[in-house]
């Protein structure tokens, strides 16, 4: 294992990671894993990359389970990078599609680290609040793993949802209220049932699957640039602009820790991508508080969208995301339902992919800042398609 300790992203405090921790015990912020990479990279190298498993473990070294334990995995990470032939227009466009994941979304990344980290470290009853895909995910692993799993939901949590967890031999547990609710009714029983909370960015290793869509990210476009007359050298050149989806924006700040270690390995240069964090319209508490200049975001009161994924009306790392935002001088957009329905069979139409609602708010939202000018002609883009438009069928009843 090459992780050194825990330190949080706030206050700097450093942690034992050789033990279950949730938060930082100082600040109460989210927890970062500390990877040795001048020790990591004597093995991990973007030639012995080609001839390992196409899974996200093939970043073991920058992962944090020690390297003799065997992994909880279904098959995780590896998923195709499309070109969009007909969407994208004069822009280079590309979608990240994660709905071929376990579980059928993005969500499988964080919980197959987590759970085995959890699994590990001597946990043996997991909880977590969802409002979808996070569920599933967790039901999975913690099933592959023969641990409990606990999950409260929103009652109106799509159906798809829930009947997957519940198959997949999980406790689900329905709440009237939002995903914020749910976590408040885990946080109440926690020390009593004896759980150990999964919460986005609530334990330090749900972050370190997702940062593998960065690796892949620089790895998949090296590919591309190798085989152009563009290529100059071994570096991979990163998209000059990423639209993610985002509630707990635990991608989205993974994939920027990504860029940082890459960096530090020689594998990219200084140059980062523009960073969008997409939102509903019913749920925008990052666009409300990017715009309005804020470090933090405040709780998004009555949030209501379609789209489950963001129904977030509070994020617990809202800091890290605003910051990434403006460090790249990327920004935030808010996208209302029924536009999201509308582009979701647009895209299927032209790419033939069912994509998530979630995915479809970054794709009217990149139709959006190519109108503004904030997406130039010739630039290369990528849209993460976060989960599989199967799990929604709820939101297309009326059609």
């Amino acid at each position: 294992m090459f992780v050194t300790h825990l330190e949080c992203s706030a206050c700097g405090l450093q942690h034992q990671s050789s033990r279950l921790l949730n938060l930082c015990l100082s600040c109460g912020k989210p927890l970062f894993a500390i990877v040795d990479l001048d020790r990591a990279r004597r093995t991990l190298t973007r030639e012995t990359l080609g001839t390992r498993e196409k899974s996200l473990w093939r970043y073991r070294e920058v992962l944090p389970l020690p390297g003799n334990v065997e992994p909880v995995s279904l098959g995780e990470g590896g998923t195709p990078l499309l070109r969009a032939e007909k969407f994208g227009d004069d822009i280079d466009l590309w979608i990240k599609d994660e709905s071929i994941n376990p579980t059928q979304s993005f969500k499988a990344r964080g919980m197959s680290v987590a759970v085995s980290m959890a699994k590990h470290l001597g946990a043996t009853k997991l909880a977590v609040p969802s409002a979808g895909n996070a569920g599933g995910a967790l039901a999975a692993y913690a099933a592959r793993a023969g641990m409990e799993a606990h999950i409260f939901m929103p009652r109106d949590t799509p159906r798809a949802n829930i009947i997957e967890c519940r198959e997949l031999g999980a406790h689900v547990t329905l709440i009237d209220g939002l995903i914020t609710d749910c976590a408040a009714e885990i946080a109440r029983r926690t020390t009593k049932e004896g759980w150990f909370d999964m919460s986005t960015l609530k334990e330090p290793y749900r972050v370190e699957g997702k940062k593998t869509l960065g690796y892949e990210l620089a790895e998949q476009f090296n590919w591309q640039d190798r085989k152009s007359s563009r290529a100059r050298d071994m570096r991979s050149e990163l998209p000059d602009v990423i639209l993610y989806p985002t509630g707990g924006g635990t991608g989205l700040i993974g994939m920027w820790k990504a860029f940082d270690e890459m960096e530090t390995l020689g594998w990219i240069g200084r140059k980062r991508p523009r960073m969008f964090a997409v939102q509903a319209t019913g749920c925008a508490p990052i666009v409300r508080a990017f715009d309005a200049g804020e470090k933090t975001a405040a709780e998004f009161r009555d949030a209501q969208t379609m789209a489950s994924g963001l129904r977030v009306p509070k994020a617990i790392g809202d800091f890290l995301i605003l910051n990434i935002l403006r460090q790249s001088n990327g920004g935030a957009i808010a996208v209302d339902d029924k536009e999201m329905i509308r582009v979701v069979r647009e895209v299927g139409s032209s790419e033939g992919l069912f994509i998530a609602p979630e995915a479809a708010s970054c794709f009217a939202a990149f139709k959006s800042l190519r109108s503004a000018g904030k997406i130039r002609s010739g630039e290369r883009v990528v849209i993460f398609n976060t989960g599989s438009g199967i799990k929604y069928l709820d939101c297309y009843k009326d059609r």
